[in-house]
């Protein structure tokens, strides 16, 4: 039996002539249709997954760690005022050619107080030219209210989620509540207050909930140095590249006993292996649903191996091999394989692509919902909350959707492997039929 001969079998198995009335073949487009259904989450999940982790992964970088981060020791002398700061961190990227920016930066804590109420403030003492400049900042920071400006000694930046904690908006005045050291040795309380000249959020509230950017001649004024953390952050041209290691190495032996250089990863590893279990937990998930819908092939293709067990015999009562009704059965099965790949890889595409319209479509129905319900329980909706399907303190507001073509690859060649391996057992039986014990039958 010539390749040809069992490719033309196999066109049969899938379209039979018109007005055949064929259980097993609508089973066969039943099982096409099961994978194509389990793709489209496992396509939608790793688009997702991987947009999400890429958008707080640059988030995390560009906006908190920076590529490598050196943490200086606030005993010397390169650290007693802002000025004094900042040309060290000049001094710094100077002399490493792979460094492409640096910016000094220090960290405290405080208590802000505002007109309905006061929270823990995660404060950041930064240049003003600096925050006003840098690309990252005004690309990835959304400007709510106000801009951001730093010109003033007074002016402060502040997140969404803190100003509606406090209650204030662009142009109010609050109160910045840090501790500075006594003549005596004590510790007393000095309270700043400073004027919002701008909102900002990164879309992502676990990072910036409680950030207040403040000048740097100013943080030097408030921020008690030996509680605070001095630290000069620096960029590189790829912040996943091999050679951020070697950069680390070089800057840490610059910096000496000054302080110590982190990498972002090493700053950011249990977030990063997080996200990653995560995502690998979900696609475990989602391949289980590919597995099992490609099961489907094997029953499908047993009903039809049993419905064409007449046509089996025939042609091996003439000729045709079992090897030869066993690659026609493959290639069924396979075929059915690609009909899933090529119905189910770009519904999810398409679907990943739109992923942030379609969720906020979920959204305003479920609200709208909600509130009538709420409405017909309370009888009015003041006290109404929204229902946010991804919670902005846990998520990305907006999905940057990633495709990762390769994966998607990947992930068609292993379908139809599976699709393969399901039909194995149906076309290895239906190449061993008997056509004598058959045709007696008949």
């Amino acid at each position: 039996m010539t390749i040809r001969a069992s490719l033309l079998f196999a066109y049969r198995l899938l379209f039979p002539r018109t007005g055949r009335n064929s259980f097993a073949r609508k089973s066969l487009v039943g099982a096409l249709v099961c994978i194509g259904i389990s793709l489209i989450p496992l396509v939608v999940v790793l688009s997702v997954s991987d947009g999400m982790i890429k958008g707080i992964t640059d988030r995390i970088i560009a906006l908190s760690s920076a590529h490598i981060k050196v943490t200086l020791y606030p005993d010397i002398d390169e650290v007693w005022s802002a000025a004094a700061l900042t040309a060290y961190a000049r001094e710094l990227a100077e002399s490493d050619e792979d460094i492409t920016a640096a910016y000094a930066e220090i960290d405290g804590m405080g208590l802000a107080a505002g007109k309905s109420g006061r929270t823990g403030a995660s404060v950041r003492a930064i240049d003003p030219a600096v925050f006003s400049g840098k690309d990252s900042y005004s690309r990835l920071f959304t400007v709510t209210a106000g801009s951001m400006d730093l010109s003033s000694p007074r002016s402060a930046v502040i997140g969404r989620k803190i100003s509606e904690l406090l209650g204030i908006s662009c142009g109010d005045t609050f109160r910045l509540i840090t501790t500075r050291q006594t003549a005596s040795g004590g510790v007393a309380p000095k309270i700043t207050v400073f004027t919002v000249t701008g909102i900002v959020s990164c879309g992502y509230q676990e990072l910036d909930a409680l950030w207040v950017f403040v000048p740097l001649a100013r943080g030097f004024e408030i921020l008690p140095l030996q509680s605070s953390e001095l630290s000069v952050r620096f960029e590189t041209c790829n912040a996943f590249s091999p050679e951020l290691v070697a950069v680390q190495r070089r800057l840490a032996a610059r910096v000496g006993v000054n302080g110590r250089a982190v990498r972002w990863d090493e700053l950011n590893q249990s977030e990063y292996e997080n996200f990653a279990s995560t995502k690998v937990m979900l696609l475990f998930i989602m391949l289980l649903i590919v597995l099992v819908a490609s099961v489907n092939v094997c029953s499908a293709l047993i009903m039809l191996s049993m419905e064409r067990r007449r046509e089996i015999a025939i042609l091996k009562s003439i000729g045709g091999t079992g090897s030869g009704i066993t690659l026609s059965f493959l290639i069924t099965g396979l075929v059915t394989g690609i009909g899933g790949v090529i119905t189910g890889i770009p519904l999810g595409l398409f679907l990943a692509v739109n992923i942030n319209k379609i969720i906020d479509f979920i959204e305003k129905t479920v609200n709208f919902i909600a509130k009538i319900v709420y409405l017909f329980r309370y009888k009015d909706t003041v006290n109404f909350v929204a229902i946010n399907l991804l919670d902005p303190a846990y998520y990305l507001k907006n999905i940057p959707v990633s495709l990762p073509w390769k994966d998607l690859f990947i992930i068609s060649a292993g379908t139809l492997v599976l699709s393969l391996l399901a039909s194995a057992l149906p076309a290895v039986r239906a190449g061993r039929e008997k056509p004598l014990d058959t045709l007696r039958k008949l």
